[in-house]
């Protein structure tokens, strides 16, 4: 099976095992309602599943059918996206039309897009593979803690042997190696079992403790020495065996050893990575940076650590040894093309077709790159081409002034599918602080626990933030699920200020709890422009 067959093959089976039903149940452990976005995005991942089981000929024929979300801020657009994607394991990146430009144009080109969804699939793809061979990179880590804690006995001979090396070797061996530099250099005969082309031991020129036997000489030692020999070794290896254990069970995590670390490159180009700078100069100057540090050999440091700290630094790096990085990138870049989500958010800001000049040539300008991008092109990044004829775009914006039809008519046609979200309603509200798994209620009340407050939100309690919640929004700027942080931040400001300092307590947080705090700056229309 080849790469492109098998990364479409990783993507089906991640999906398999999810209709488009469960698809919105899980989507709905997160989000309330919007059950028609969610139904459009769980048909558009149940269609990849469906494409990977067709034959090879009509698959590729099958492109993905893009999404165009419609809706005010603050309703769900952003998470639905991201949850899908995290739920289909795909790699996923959320941009916004209004930072690129027409080429020509100084700032971003929207090729640029494309290089960030490769980028992070990358970052996916070497989890994964990193995540595979953890539990073997670190047992070795642990086996080079114990090898630097107690080192075996030939490791040290050999440390002793190179310490004991007189001025006279060192000067020989380097004149050896001038003579092979520039010339002159006559190798002499070896003896058998003896360093090529060193001082002769023995006499005054021997090494201390070697009593001028040559190396790889008859050993003339008695059979009681090999006996003694092989018993320091098995009380070495229990030693180490012991040591080994204490070092994974984590009794020695406080310890500090000296360790090697390969240092990290962080050479930079500043010339062509300015930011603001034309189209496509960023990335050059990124590949160039990466370049000069490919070419650029791998230096080594020493550091003092905890072995607790040592662990984990010899475990990333042996495992991140471990890995083929090649495979990596190919694998990322055909999960990019197969699998990749791009949120293409604030649409609406590049919306416009009039004739009159300014910004609205840009405009048109970026609609028209983006182009080639959404209906299927190739980009060149530093991995390689990447085709984006199978990635799923995910358009969203507000449209309050523009509207769709704004759009040019070819980019209408790459998003054939158009979903209106609904406004929140004070239910919603409601519904948003207690329902979720990642509800605002029960995130507060998770930090606040950590200082020994205990607070409990009643029901009473969420439905007076909802109702503040959906009369401010009515008042001043409609900005959706978003204006609840601004309500909780401001409702729990004072408990949260005062919590380290306070004995363990419980707090209720009911209507006249919330009234007392929110009430007198929701109904200052002044004050809840500036402070909700």
């Amino acid at each position: 099976m080849d790469i492109k067959n098998a990364a479409e093959s990783a993507a089906a089976d991640r999906i398999e095992a999810l209709t488009p039903r469960q698809i919105v149940a899980e989507l709905d452990k997160f989000i309330v309602g919007q059950a028609k976005a969610k139904r459009a995005v769980a048909v558009a991942l149940r269609n990849r599943y469906r494409r990977a089981r067709l034959a090879e000929d009509l698959r590729d024929e099958v492109i993905p059918k893009n999404i165009l979300m419609i809706g005010p801020t603050g309703v769900g657009k952003t998470e639905i996206a991201r949850r899908l994607a995290k739920l289909a394991q795909a790699p996923f990146l959320k941009v916004e039309a209004t930072k690129f430009t027409e080429v020509g144009y100084v700032g971003r080109d929207v090729d640029s897009m494309v290089r960030d969804l490769v980028q992070t699939s990358l970052r996916l793809v070497e989890g994964e593979m990193l995540e595979r061979v953890k539990d073997r990179a670190e047992q070795m880590a642990v086996d080079r803690i114990v090898d630097i804690l107690v080192p075996r006995r030939s490791k040290v001979a050999e440390a002793a042997h190179q310490a004991g090396r007189t001025m006279q070797d060192q000067l020989a061996e380097f004149q050896q190696q001038m003579s092979r530099l520039f010339g002159g250099y006559t190798p002499t005969p070896t003896p058998p079992g003896s360093v090529p082309n060193a001082m002769p031991y023995g006499g005054s020129g021997s090494r201390p403790g070697y009593g001028g036997t040559p190396v790889g000489g008859a050993s003339t030692a008695p059979s009681e020495s090999e006996e003694q020999e092989k018993k320091r070794q098995e009380q070495e290896e229990r030693v180490r065996q012991q040591m080994r254990q204490q070092v994974a069970n984590g009794l020695r995590d406080t310890d500090e050893i000296e360790i090697e670390v390969e240092e990290t490159n962080t050479a930079s180009i500043p010339l062509f990575g300015a930011p603001g700078g034309p189209g496509g100069m960023e990335e050059m100057g990124q590949e160039i940076s990466n370049l000069f540090g490919q070419m650029m050999p791998k230096r080594k440091k020493k550091r003092r650590v905890t072995i607790k700290e040592a662990r984990e630094l010899l475990t990333n790096e042996i495992a991140r040894g471990l890995i083929d990085q090649d495979a990596v990138q190919r694998e990322a870049v055909k999960r990019a093309e197969e699998s990749g989500i791009i949120f293409l958010d604030e649409l609406d800001k590049v919306a416009g077709r009039g004739n009159s000049g300014g910004p609205d040539v840009s405009r048109e300008g970026v609609q028209r790159d983006l182009l080639p991008i959404i209906e299927g092109s190739t980009v060149q990044t530093k991995y390689g081409p990447v085709r984006t004829n199978h990635v799923l775009f995910i358009a969203a914006g507000a449209f309050h002034v523009a509207r769709p039809s704004d759009l040019i008519p070819e980019l209408q046609g790459r998003l054939p599918i158009r979903v209106e979200l609904e406004s929140l309603t004070e239910d919603d509200f409601r519904r948003i602080l207690s329902e979720p798994k990642n509800a605002l209620t029960k995130q507060y009340a998770a930090l606040l626990a950590t200082e020994g407050v205990s607070v409990e939100f009643t029901d009473e309690g969420v439905r007076e933030i909802a109702r503040i919640a959906v009369d401010v929004n009515t008042r001043t700027e409609n900005i959706g699920a978003r204006r609840l942080h601004t309500l909780m931040e401001r409702l729990l400001e004072d408990l949260s200020f005062d919590a380290p300092d306070v004995a363990q307590e419980a707090v209720t947080v009911d209507a006249a709890f919330v009234r007392e705090r929110l009430a007198d700056i929701a109904k200052d229309e002044d004050l809840s422009r500036y402070i909700l």
